[in-house]
């Protein structure tokens, strides 16, 4: 009986038919198909319209794409096991080996060496006496280090404070702004420039407040006048 190349037009309507029951029939590759191994299984998905060229759906087993093909890619034949590949003859056993005897080892009795001739005794070394221990610098007479630090509050108010190693010598201490400037101006250009800043923006914010304070107390007298006072 002559081996079908593909799918027969019967073989179409039947699978159509168990489609259209529900049931998704398998179907294998044929030596014609692109990229399959011939005898490799694929589960039918649908067919699409109209029926020309790789019309067939299918899901190749052991994988999630779906891909067409033709009916002369596909049959309804499954191919026949595959045989397994004959087992090879067990290895002959390998001749017994010869025991080798073994002969213990006997030792021979060990020459005891001569006893060594006395050496003259040494004349006594006399011993220097140790040095005493230099002794360490007492770091009771270094000077701590001190460290300054003006803090800022905002709208002129200024304090210090002063560190003597990590001990707080002085706690925050309010300073005139007058005398952090004098201080500063004694001191490298920049801090004076950047303490002459802050000042400056202490000296308007304090500006306006002022102008403020004028227009309410004008407001105010007004009022008062109004009042006829």
């Amino acid at each position: 009986m002559a081996k079908k190349s593909g799918l027969s037009a019967e073989d179409v309507d039947s699978l159509r038919s168990q489609l259209d029951g529900g049931t998704q029939p398998l179907v294998w590759f044929t030596a014609a198909a692109v990229g399959m191994e011939a005898g490799r299984s694929a589960k039918l998905l649908a067919f699409t319209d109209p029926e020309e060229g790789d019309f067939i759906q299918v899901r190749p087993t052991g994988s999630k794409d779906e891909m067409s093909f033709s009916p002369a890619e596909l049959t309804l034949e499954k191919p026949p096991p595959r045989k397994k590949p004959a087992t090879p003859p067990p290895a002959p056993p390998e001749p017994p080996r010869e025991t080798e005897i073994i002969h213990p080892y006997v030792p021979e009795a060990p020459v005891k060496p001569a006893a060594p001739k006395p050496k003259p005794a040494a004349a006594p070394v006399e011993q220097a006496a140790p040095k005493p221990a230099a002794r360490k610098p007492s770091s009771k007479g270094a000077t701590p280090e001190v460290t300054v630090t003006l803090v800022t509050a905002g709208e002129g108010e200024w304090t210090v404070e002063v560190l003597q190693g990590t001990r707080k010598a002085i706690r925050p201490t309010p300073v005139s702004p007058a005398a952090v400037a004098q201080a500063a101006k004694l001191l490298t250009p920049e801090v004076a420039e950047i303490v002459e800043g802050v000042l400056n923006a202490a000296r308007a914010q304090q500006l306006a407040r002022v102008e403020q304070l004028r227009a309410e107390l004008e407001a105010a007298q007004k009022a008062l006048d109004d009042l006829g006072a």
